[in-house]
């Protein structure tokens, strides 16, 4: 009888092994791993940290593409916005991009990097890929700040140091949560199991949660998180402005400092590639508050609504200061911030109340944003795609009229004038 029970025990666990196994191949045959599971972080004397080569589906430079080509045609720089958090790899707006334009993009993005490791990241990797445009993603919410946070904070960018600082914490991805029993085995299956990702951090669960939450904010209150909600235009919406004021607070030392070197890096990457023979541009990625501006300031009784009108004014005057040096120097740029107020109704953001990150439609507004642009100003001959995700795209071959702005809907800024010749310079 013991023998029975005992035999049958391990027929049992056997079983239940084999097929947590088979759940796992499938899974990991039917999705892509890499937006699902966690990588594996390493810190980095250069970019603060970087990502395990190969780990959680990442390629062997660790990024999130599903491996690094010989040469690619559109190379992405940037943070979690151009990395597309909260979004799938193929929901990015670089891979909208891509598919909207036949073109070979490569994404170098990552969230919690800045300007510093944008060029470091396409001076030691994307231009080895020879492409043919570098398209470097500028989030106005933190960039300028993690400029100035990863110069005074890692000695290796110690070159670009003016004047006297203080050492900077350069710890962008916050301080470790303390130890708990059993956090090595879920960090573990974290990193390395779908099968536990799909079960404990499933996205109906995370619905589900969300929607408690967002009822929470609604009637009992949050000190740092207030919502937006218009039920007949689609609009519900949840901001956390605490802070953010701050990071774009022109009477701010550090936040001067961080454009100076943003500016700096923007444009020894726009000469670096003017050298080789590819095109450059910033597509500049407005924050959250700005996007929905308007529907802020027209609602007096909204919680923290004098920080999120502060977020407002100080981002369109650093944007001023930006966009202002991007013309001086002849960089090209495209600003994303039209397209995306055009949007608003179609549900950009994630849905969350704790990631303020755009979603599917939000990535999908930016992408197309930057496609326009693209094809007005990619000269060789080439066939594009007529739908990209839903929308109808134009395609044309060289020699035929490019779509207009009318058509696309979008707002680009370029300049004809060159850059003169001297020293070239996340959530």
């Amino acid at each position: 009888m013991a023998k029975n029970i005992v035999s049958k025990m391990i027929v049992l666990c056997v079983s239940g092994v084999l097929g947590i196994l088979g759940c796992e191949a499938l899974a990991r045959v039917v999705l892509n791993p890499a937006d699902f599971l966690s990588p594996r972080t390493v810190t980095d004397d250069v970019l603060g940290i970087s990502i395990v080569p190969h780990s959680s589906g990442f390629d062997e430079w660790g990024f999130r593409n599903s491996k690094v080509p010989t040469a690619a045609d559109v190379v992405t720089v940037g943070d979690s916005h151009t990395y597309g958090n909260t979004a799938t790899m193929d929901d990015a707006w670089p891979s909208v991009v891509a598919r909207a334009t036949n073109m070979q993009v490569y994404n170098l993005g990552l969230g919690g990097y800045g300007p510093n490791q944008y060029h470091y990241l396409l001076m030691t990797k994307g231009l080895k890929l020879k492409p043919k445009w570098v398209i470097c993603g500028i989030y106005m919410g933190d960039d300028f700040e993690n400029a100035f946070m990863i110069t005074y904070g890692l000695d290796h960018w110690a070159s670009l140091r003016v004047g006297q600082w203080n050492k900077v914490n350069s710890d962008i991805w916050g301080i470790a949560a303390p130890p708990v029993w059993g956090a090595d085995i879920r960090n573990w299956l974290s990193e390395h199991s779908m099968v536990y990702r799909l079960i404990f951090h499933s996205p109906l669960f995370a619905i589900l949660k969300e929607a408690v939450r967002f009822e929470e904010i609604l009637t009992k209150g949050d000190p740092y998180t207030t919502a937006v909600v218009i039920e007949d235009q689609n609009i519900r919406e949840a901001f956390r402005p605490i802070g953010m004021a701050e990071r774009l607070d022109k009477n701010s030392a550090p936040v001067r400092e961080g454009m100076r070197i943003t500016f700096h890096l923007l444009k020894e990457m726009d000469q670096a590639c003017k050298q080789v023979g590819c095109k450059f541009l910033t597509a500049i990625i407005p924050t959250k508050e700005t996007v929905f501006g308007e529907y802020i300031t027209q609602n007096p009784q909204l919680h923290l609504r004098s920080e999120l009108e502060q977020v407002i004014r100080n981002e369109q005057s650093v944007k001023i200061d930006l966009v202002d040096f991007l013309s001086r120097e002849g960089i090209a740029f495209v600003d994303t911030l039209p397209a995306l107020r055009r949007s608003i109704k179609d549900q950009l953001y994630a849905q969350t109340t704790r990631d303020m990150h755009p979603g599917k439609n939000g990535y999908r507004v930016i992408g197309e944003t930057v496609v326009e642009y693209l094809l007005k100003h990619t000269s060789e001959t080439r066939t594009y795609l007529k739908t990209v995700d839903g929308l109808n795209i134009l395609h044309y071959k060289s020699g035929h009229a490019p779509p207009t702005r009318r058509s696309m809907g979008a707002d680009t800024g370029t300049f004809s004038r060159r850059a003169p010749a001297g020293y070239p310079g996340g959530s």
